[in-house]
């Protein structure tokens, strides 16, 4: 990075500043400003005295300006750790709130499906790319509103342009990767004369597709499989959480039959003459109310009143329930890779949950959003800042996980924070020094590979 941003042209040291904006996001995240305020209670080598705001934004401008170089040095950071042979990938998105009005050229902000609120807010979105050992690799920054699956195809092109793999094993949910896009990815790996391989989820709208394969399934071990779309299907079975399942959705289709059962009663005691407290109650009236709770509790497949009927009256699908009994506690997964055995690829699945633990970092400790800015670039800038203490964060939990050592980067911070530097003056003598380090500080430094500070 010190490369990238040399430059004449600037007064001051664009890279001690974007470092001083990466470990705030990592210690204490705060504003730009807030960094400022920051600055001023630690001490960091190199760092030029007093930065002001204007000075951290034109960094940013700077880390922009210089991002394909920076990008490639932190590549050629990762490319030791990664097996050229074969590499697995896990790629997903998240969502990040931004606040701003107006509109700007090539504006990132916009309104879509916020995964943090579950509602409609301004926001933009946030790809992340990681190796199996939960180290970030990449990151890709698109508009609040963009479609999912639009993005995989200029991931896959950065993940082959800046690493030498020969054979990428991707791992995707369900909604990025689909059997629709499959084959334009596959393409685009065999022109840069690679291999493309998946582990994909099977598409909820196909289960309707799985029913006789799912009947046939024999699970040895708990996995079984069978072939789907022309790949293999590998499906995982836990029957403690196919029994909980069943029985759930059971006392929940109960619950809504005693329900109809008391709308008819009410009904039938209205039409003998037996008033009863409250408004008076109509066919349509509970038709309408009973649907509602039905669709609510998402059972629509299942309970089906009847919207003719002159009487308020429904039926239930057994049949429905006894096909939907069939995928309860199980988890069904595609791939096209021919020498991954079933349960390597269940287990390889599952671990796309790492990657949803890191985004809970980049929302929490981090801090990514709210976002204020509203130029793209500087929205880009942002991302990178926090992806480099995603970087950063992770590369403490690796080492801290090989040494053994039970604290999380959270906690190994904290400790760390209580060392403080000092500064005596005696006449016209300064002396400096730090906090006596407890054996617990330096049990982390230990771990983490690093030098006592002086």
């Amino acid at each position: 990075m010190q490369q990238a941003l040399r430059s004449s042209r600037r007064g001051f040291d664009a890279e001690a500043l974007i470092r001083a904006m990466v470990f705030n996001r990592l210690c204490a995240p705060e504003s730009k400003l807030g960094c400022l305020r920051w600055l001023e209670t630690v001490a960091m080598f190199g760092m030029p005295q007093t930065p002001t705001h204007q000075q951290l934004l034109r960094a940013m401008e700077a880390l922009m300006d210089n991002l394909d170089p920076v990008e490639a040095a932190l590549s050629r950071q990762f490319r030791p750790l990664l097996d050229r042979d074969l590499s697995i990938v896990f790629y997903d998105l998240t969502t990040v709130r931004i606040h701003g009005e107006g509109e700007v050229a090539d504006d990132l902000r916009a309104f879509g499906m916020n995964k943090e609120r579950g509602g409609i807010a301004r926001q933009f979105v946030l790809g992340v790319v990681q190796t199996a050992e939960g180290l970030p690799l990449l990151h890709t920054v698109h508009p609040g509103n963009v479609a999912e699956t639009k993005t995989l195809q200029g991931m896959l092109e950065k993940v082959l342009a800046r690493f030498p793999i020969q054979r990428v094993v991707l791992v995707a949910d369900r909604g990025l990767l689909s059997l629709d896009n499959i084959a334009e990815l596959t393409s685009v790996a065999e022109r840069s004369e690679r291999t493309l391989e998946f582990i994909l989820a099977v598409p909820a709208r196909r289960y309707v597709d799985l029913v006789e394969t799912f009947q046939n399934l024999a699970f040895h071990e708990g996995v079984a499989e069978a072939t789907f779309a022309g790949h293999r299907l590998i499906v995982a079975h836990d029957p403690l959480r196919a029994e909980d399942q069943s029985l759930k959705r059971r006392a929940r289709i109960g619950e809504l039959e005693a329900m109809a059962e008391r709308m008819v009663g009410k009904l039938d005691a209205q039409d003998e003459g037996q008033t009863a407290r409250g408004r008076r109650a109509s066919d349509r009236g509970a038709y309408s109310r009973f649907a509602r709770t039905v669709a609510d509790a998402e059972l629509t497949r299942f309970i089906k009143p009847d919207l003719h009927s002159d009487r308020f009256s429904h039926t239930i699908d057994e049949a429905a329930i006894r096909n939907a009994e069939l995928f309860d506690g199980k988890l069904a997964v595609l791939t096209n890779a021919p020498d991954i055995a079933p349960a390597e690829a269940i287990a390889r699945y599952k671990a796309l949950a790492d990657i949803e633990r890191g985004f809970r970092v980049l929302k929490s400790d981090i801090e990514i959003a709210p976002v204020h800015h509203r130029l793209p670039e500087r929205i880009r800038a942002h991302a990178m800042i926090c992806f480099l203490a995603l970087v950063l964060y992770r590369v403490m939990r690796m080492r801290l996980k090989t040494h053994g050592h039970s604290a999380s980067p959270r906690t190994a911070l904290d400790l760390l924070a209580r060392i403080q530097k000092h500064t005596a003056h005696i006449g016209e003598r300064s002396f400096h020094g730090t906090s006596k380090t407890t054996p617990e500080q330096l049990d982390l430094f230990d771990a983490l590979s690093l030098t006592k500070p002086t």
